[in-house]
């Protein structure tokens, strides 16, 4: 009769522990039927589940046909457990089914064929426990302690060894694995290694038919591996017992030797099958804990690399006026200065300034005269994304943290990591996304979007804004505390208006770059054209000055830049010395690309940097339509 307390709450929860490495679960359950037709009850369980559901389940019209083998629940099942997905197999004991092994989670589609092959191996692994003597479940109590835990069993594989010798004498255990070689050999006795064991060995398994190989004695019968076997029969050793068990990736054998013939059975084969189970699964979850942690490497990798060649592009725009540091006047001079003087610390900084002054050339400015300078420098822009989506490109998310979440995703702050964080536009950050971020400079740490566990954030933040911070704390739209804590260090930057001194030398470097970027680059500025950049107020500043530069140099088609090629306010110009309005000089202009494209639309507009939809306006205002060409 089956002895219902030969499996203890302790040892099940050790089971539930173990299996749920390679099974993962939300609850598990065992149910014993003794026999003579009496009723069947629960033994033990693991988790939040009604157990008199579960046995309904499995008492459904499938259970002559999957009584032998176990099965996956159906949908309608598992939802009548309280569950979305489970796995259930038989308890066998002496060829009749003495109880059930259930799993049940609550992500849907949880379970495959492969969880099915991983719940028969631990269904075998009870049923020997359920049907030995008090020495081989203790030795089973103590294998599931010490494997429960384990990433790597080799480190303890020798105390393998010794707790599986109180229940199968042997002199040596090994772990042989068919895809690459012997990776550990256990022995509890002095001897010398066995050298042929340390080699590539062929993929198939020392094993014969029911999964495992017995060999009473090495004088008297061969095994596949001659010269493996010469060295056995020289070190002494006399008879071998191989059992063969499945992981997730590959399979692998145990092998026990021994110095006296005839030492294994067939009695010791179902015990032997139960170390096999216990270690196949300690393996698997091994190879999952390493294929997990190589995944994780590589996505960081390629994270990494992601941003640090983002990193070097834009290190190439530097060599643009736009990203350079350019600029002789006091004002220019005397931003450069604080930018020098805070790039050496860790002090969070604050850059304000219009639209196009080149508050990120500033930033990048310090991130390379700082320690961090070979780290990455991440930029975001607090006004180019929605709140929910600046939060999640922020911080990261876990898988399932939101609809269309199907991985885990590192955000800015992570890539980032040992670098610069750069928020531009950060008075756009929503109230929700200000506290979260107020965490990250208080207490170093945030959390991914549906995530649990902090990390932290090594980073360095510089802020920048177009707006009057206090006075949006004061409106009630940004958090003083978060003002406070971004403003320790504040570098206002002078509107291009305000500096004169540094418009041509930022037209100069402008130009450099555009002669890269230009078949045909622009000869050089007119006397005329340098008095309008000058006169010009700028409401863009740098930024505008380019896209002019940009502009005039299409136009001028590899000449000299006149003041009619900026296409600047025509009050402006004639202040310059220019006295052609702007209507007159855009008509002109048109007239003589159109001739020299000989009424090609595409090509005009091309070189005008004009859409055709552009052109057609324009020539329709100016009365210069011809034919479609």
């Amino acid at each position: 009769m089956l002895d219902e307390d030969a499996v203890t709450t302790e040892e099940f929860r050790s089971l539930s522990a173990i299996a749920k490495l390679v099974i993962p679960h939300d609850w598990a359950g065992l149910t014993l039927r003794p026999p003579a037709g009496v009723d069947a009850h629960v033994c033990l369980t693991v988790g939040d589940g009604d157990p008199n559901a579960v046995m309904k389940a499995w008492r459904g019209p499938a259970e002559p046909e999957d009584g032998d083998v176990g099965r996956l629940m159906t949908s309608a099942d598992a939802h009548a457990c309280g569950f979305e997905a489970g796995v259930q197999v038989p308890i066998r004991i002496a060829n009749e089914r003495a109880g059930v092994l259930t799993f049940l989670a609550h992500r849907p589609q949880a379970y495959g064929r492969e969880t099915l092959q991983h719940a028969q191996t631990l269904a075998t692994y009870l049923s020997t426990v359920l049907s030995h003597d008090d020495a081989v479940r203790r030795m089973s109590e103590q294998l599931l302690r010490l494997l429960a835990d384990v990433l790597d069993i080799r480190e303890v594989f020798p105390r393998v060894s010794e707790i599986v010798a109180a229940a199968i004498p042997h002199d040596r255990l090994v772990l042989w694995l068919f895809e690459d070689q012997v990776t550990h050999v256990a022995s509890n006795d002095d001897g010398p290694l066995i050298e042929s064991a340390r080699v590539p060995l062929r993929r198939d398994p020392p094993t014969r038919d029911g999964g495992f190989r017995l060999v009473g004695d090495l004088t008297r019968e061969s095994i596949e591996l001659v010269d493996l076997q010469e060295q056995l029969l020289a070190a002494g050793y006399r008879s071998l017992l191989a059992i063969h068990a499945s992981t997730r990736f590959q399979p692998v054998t145990l092998i026990f030797w021994s110095k006296q013939p005839h030492a294994f059975s067939l009695q010791d084969v179902a015990v032997a099958r139960q170390v096999a189970a216990c270690v196949g699964l300690a393996f698997s979850h091994q190879q999952l804990a390493e294929a997990g942690r190589q995944m994780a490497e590589a996505h960081a990798r390629a994270d990494r690399l992601a941003v640090r060649a983002k990193s070097l592009a834009a290190e190439l725009d530097l060599k643009s006026g736009l990203g350079r540091a350019v600029g002789q006047s006091p004002e220019w001079t005397t931003v450069l200065k604080k930018a020098t003087q805070v790039a050496a610390t860790e002090t969070t900084a604050l850059v304000q300034g219009e639209s196009g002054t080149g508050k990120e050339v500033v930033a990048r400015f310090i991130h390379r005269a700082s320690p961090r300078r070979d780290e990455p420098f991440v930029a975001i822009n607090c006004a180019a994304l929605p709140e929910q989506l600046l939060e999640s490109e922020l911080f990261g998310y876990e898988r399932g943290a939101f609809t269309g979440a199907q991985q885990a995703k590192a955000g800015q702050i992570e890539l980032a990591a040992g670098g610069v964080l750069f928020l531009d536009e950060v008075s756009e950050m929503s109230l929700t996304a200000q506290a979260k971020f107020l965490r990250v400079l208080q207490e170093r740490e945030f959390q991914r979007l549906g995530g649990t566990r902090p990390i932290k954030a090594h980073v360095r933040v510089i802020a920048a804004t177009n707006r009057d911070l206090r006075k949006a704390v004061e409106q009630g739209v940004f958090r003083e505390d978060l003002y406070y804590r971004l403003q320790v260090f504040e570098i206002a930057i002078p509107a291009l208006r305000d500096r004169t001194s540094d418009v041509l030398p930022l037209a100069d470097a402008f130009l450099q770059d555009i002669a890269r970027s230009f078949g045909r680059p622009p000869a050089g500025l007119t006397a005329d054209a340098k008095r309008a950049l000058l006169a010009y107020s700028w409401p863009g500043n740098a930024r505008e000055l380019h896209n002019a530069l940009e502009r005039a140099a299409i136009l001028c088609e590899g000449g000299l830049i006149a003041a009619q090629h900026l296409l600047l306010p025509t009050g402006v110009r004639a202040a310059a010395g220019e006295t052609t309005d702007l209507p007159e000089v855009e008509r002109r202009t048109i007239a003589q690309v159109m001739q020299q494209t000989r009424g090609n639309k595409s090509q005009a507009a091309k070189r005008l940097g004009l859409t055709r939809t552009q052109l057609y306006l324009r020539l329709r205002k100016y009365g210069l339509d011809t034919a479609d060409s």
